[in-house]
């Protein structure tokens, strides 16, 4: 089956195929009211009734300047357009266990009994000197990020789009909490040493026939509290329903894409379930993303919340440390991380 709208000499095998739909299946939601206080239970409500029925949502006035998220796109697109040696001169193995810097084509695979992801990354995370007491004692995914050679005014431009989305999700996360009757500060405590993670990802264009082997990215759910993901206009992403159908989740020009993950299913009992989602790259050129992961505290301890179950519907799930728990789910998607032995 040939699909209309991609990329030429584009074919598709059977169930690969993102069914198009009005966009308004996945909501968008005007984030004005809540940043500026006009309507915040207006709009923790939409966000509540779009996290139980389809996981993600859009965002509109979210406060992201326009002109920041493009400059981002563009040192993206000037980092992975650098030769192979200068992007593995800094490769994710070199940082372990951080997991900063560039994780080149197949080397994390999301959906590894099905699908090798043809996508290349590069990974950034919270700027944490050496005398941090964290880095100290050699906390996963804490410390100095690894930044490329060569590429002037590369870091102060992405650095500035971390901080602005990092922001952006913590207010996400405050309105998450009042979406479940809860204080808005409820989870602060579990957020304010977050692991995070900036991703800047090149999908390339593929031809012919594309099967479920190989795609830009196979089907998960994300590992942590939420995602805030800015997609360039290739498109590509998709998401799975409750009644087993992928639907595509176009760009949608001065939006962001938010999804819930897998601790928020956790803390709320599967009320708000993560949602599996994929992408594949039809559109017959590049395609690039910026996916931020805002995951818990290393140390946060992740459970059933009180008014999230019942005698009727007890704990699916059993507590966690959100740390260990991301620290698993990566060795489970990145093969490097099995190797006996690693560069310091």
């Amino acid at each position: 089956m040939t699909h209309g709208r991609s990329g030429a000499n584009v074919n598709l095998a059977a169930g690969l195929e993102g069914r198009r739909v009005p966009f308004e299946s996945v909501p968008v939601i005007d984030l004005g009211p809540f940043l500026d206080g006009g309507d915040k239970p207006g709009v923790a409500r939409a966000i509540g009734r779009a996290c139980r029925e389809v996981g993600f949502f859009y965002v509109r006035n979210h406060g992201m300047p326009r002109a920041r998220v493009e400059a981002a796109f563009a040192e993206a697109r000037r980092f992975f357009a650098q030769p192979l040696e200068a992007k593995t001169a800094i490769h994710v193995s070199k940082s372990y266990p951080r997991q900063r810097g560039y994780i080149p084509l197949f080397e994390e695979n999301t959906d590894p009994a099905v699908t090798a992801d043809l996508k290349e990354c590069f990974d950034l995370g919270r700027e944490l000197p050496p005398d941090d007491p964290a880095v100290r004692a050699g906390t996963p995914f804490h410390g100095p990020n690894v930044w490329p050679e060569g590429l002037p005014g590369f870091r102060e431009t992405i650095a500035a789009y971390y901080d602005a989305v990092l922001d952006l999700s913590l207010t996400l996360a405050r309105a998450v909490a009042l979406s479940l009757d809860l204080p808005e500060d409820h989870f602060a405590d579990k957020l304010d040493r977050a692991v995070t993670t900036l991703r800047l990802i090149q999908y390339p264009p593929q031809q012919g026939r594309i099967e479920p082997a190989t795609f830009g990215c196979g089907a998960h759910t994300d590992y942590g509290f939420l995602t805030v993901l800015a997609q360039d206009q290739a498109g590509g992403l998709q998401l799975k329903n409750c009644a087993g159908d992928w639907i595509a989740a176009p760009p949608i020009a001065g939006t962001l894409v938010v999804n819930i993950a897998e601790m928020v299913e956790r803390w709320t009992n599967g009320l708000y379930p993560a949602t599996l989602h994929r992408v594949i790259n039809t559109s017959g050129r590049a395609r690039y993303s910026l996916p931020f992961f805002l995951d818990t505290n290393y140390d946060a301890r992740v459970e059933c919340l009180p008014n999230c179950r019942s005698a009727e519907h007890p704990a699916k799930y059993p507590p966690v440390i959100g740390g260990e728990y991301l620290f698993q789910r990566y060795d489970q998607t990145f093969p490097y991380r099995a190797e006996p032995t690693r560069d310091a």
